[in-house]
């Protein structure tokens, strides 16, 4: 998958996904369904999916975008229950899902239905916490979602490794097995350490933002490769993913104390390279159809055990969510303690009905050997939970969410908490400019006060009444009027040829910045 065919598959996602964003629907399931429909067409090439290029050129940005928008200490502060998913629901899923296919296709030996498990274990959490965040679910649900679906895959990614020894018949002691996980485990959480201090180190001291930006797309490969195949040499291999994910989680934590500038030039960049492998991948998976079904022998027995594999996927997350969610807190008095009140039992349903599978699914699939028993199967079983749960959990998603009616006060939370630091923020400022303050106009001291005001002003107002308009918003709207009135006037002298090019990009870039300010979300 090279050369046009590969262009022209990067265009038509993206503008699939322009329609979807216009129509307000899910692109991610739009992309599927159109992918579905497309891989029949007749002439249409054939989207071969590359396991390497999925899980090397792909996966790594994905997940290093994911972790740098992601609170490590929200996900610190939820760390037993993101291990109960991310860990032993994924272990949970791939030994009942492996044991109900090894019952339903009797031909596949269980070492091979446990590849199965592991390939279908872990779900891809794009499109849920998508439509979450639309919908307002409450920010611990959205903590659990993000913070599993950034460390599952490599558990999975264990589990398949080991579940794929055992079935091509060089199976490993249990005890070995747990000792593997463990080792790749510590060392990918290590290799992601030492990348992300060192990213760091050399951002302080570049201090230019485009350089800052491109050093930064180098990380996820980085770091996922020199866990991977970096000391592969010695015999040493590591967890990519989990590398990859502690370097974003460093990076992230700690992009607050860089320059504006990196960070305005990394929210564009990360955004732009989430929306395009977003919407390659969501495509790709739609157009292995009519390839997978190529492979295998449509029957009744197939069919039916592939409904099968599907439910037992959806079911095992429900019977593994309730239990692990409430028990612990009756057993252990140290965690109800700990965490003020039980979770909603909407928001573990929401939680569980989220388990939509992704491109890791398919990427691991088409990764298995040959000699790996019932590969077809596998194959074609993987691919009807991915589609299934994309098309089936990911339209029913919102409907629940709006049927439970999440009622949470994060949002006013949020604003108090914001107006209360503003409010010594604007006294921290002012008091810096009196001590800065020598032969400066009067004016000048006037205007800044001023804007220093108006900030610590402006967060109380939102906590108001919000159907009138605040002085702060009303401010932010005129100001907004006024730089576009000025944008037009240096466009037309450009156009007049009273000022350069260069000029025009350098006033734009000020305006922008200041518009940036002003339409915070």
């Amino acid at each position: 998958m090279v050369g046009p065919e590969l262009l022209l598959l990067l265009l038509g996602a993206l503008v699939v996904t322009s329609i979807a964003r216009r129509l307000n629907w899910s692109a991610p399931l739009v992309l599927v369904a159109v992918g579905l429909v497309v891989s029949f067409i007749p002439g249409v090439p054939e989207f071969a999916l590359d396991p390497h290029l999925i899980l090397v050129l792909v996966l790594p940005p994905l997940l290093y975008s994911a972790a740098l928008d992601s609170s490590y200490l929200n996900i610190r502060a939820n760390m037993r229950a993101i291990g109960l998913l991310a860990v032993g629901l994924v272990l949970f899923t791939t030994l009942v899902v492996g044991v109900t296919a090894h019952l339903v296709f009797p031909d596949l030996p269980l070492a091979a239905a446990l590849v199965l498990g592991a390939v279908v274990a872990p779900p891809d959490a794009v499109a849920a916490v998508a439509i979450g965040r639309k919908l307002g679910l409450q920010r611990r649900a959205m903590t659990l979602l993000v913070g599993e679906s950034l460390i599952n895959d490599a558990t999975a990614l264990t589990a398949f490794k080991v579940a794929v020894a055992a079935a091509a018949g060089t199976a490993m002691h249990p005890v070995a097995s747990i000792w593997m996980f463990l080792y790749i485990t510590a060392g990918g959480i290590a290799v992601g350490l030492v990348v992300g201090v060192l990213v760091r180190f050399l951002r302080k001291r570049l201090c230019e933002g485009v350089l800052e930006s491109a050093l930064g797309l180098l990380v996820p490969f980085g770091a996922y490769l020199l866990a991977e195949e970096g000391l592969h040499a010695f015999g040493i291999q590591f967890s990519g993913v989990l590398a990859v994910v502690v370097a974003g989680l460093y990076v992230g934590h700690h992009s607050p104390r860089g320059t504006y500038s990196t960070r305005l030039q990394d929210a564009a960049v990360w955004r732009s390279a989430d929306v395009l492998l977003e919407a390659f991948v969501f495509a790709l998976i739609g157009l292995q159809v009519s390839t997978i079904i190529r492979n295998v022998e449509l029957d009744a027995g197939l069919l039916l055990g592939a409904a099968a594999v599907l439910l037992a996927t959806i079911l095992a997350r429900f019977v593994w969510m309730y239990p692990v969610t409430y028990v612990p807190r009756i057993l252990f008095p140290k965690i109800k303690e700990r965490e003020d009140r039980p979770p909603h039992l909407g928001q573990v349903t929401v939680i569980s009905w989220a388990g939509m599978r992704g491109v890791v699914t398919l990427a691991a699939a088409a990764a298995i050997p040959e000699d790996v028993p019932g590969r077809d199967i596998i194959l074609f079983c993987a691919f009807i939970v991915t589609v299934s749960t994309l098309l089936l959990q990911g339209t029913t998603l919102p409907w629940l969410i709006n049927k439970i009616g999440f009622e949470g006060d994060d949002a006013r939370k949020d604003a108090l908490a914001e107006a209360q630091v503003q409010h010594r923020a604007a006294q921290a400022a002012v008091s810096r400019l009196d001590e800065e303050i020598e032969d400066v106009p009067e004016h000048v001291r006037d205007q800044l006060r001023s804007l220093a005001e108006h900030r610590g002003n402006a967060a109380w107002e939102r906590l108001g009444r919000q159907e009138e308009e605040s002085p702060a918003a009303a401010y932010r709207r005129l100001r907004r009027v006024m730089l576009s009135a000025e944008r037009d006037e240096f466009i037309k002298a450009r156009d007049k040829g009273e000022i350069d090019d260069e000029v025009l990009f350098r006033v734009l870039r000020e305006l922008d910045l200041e518009e940036a300010a002003l339409s915070r979300e």
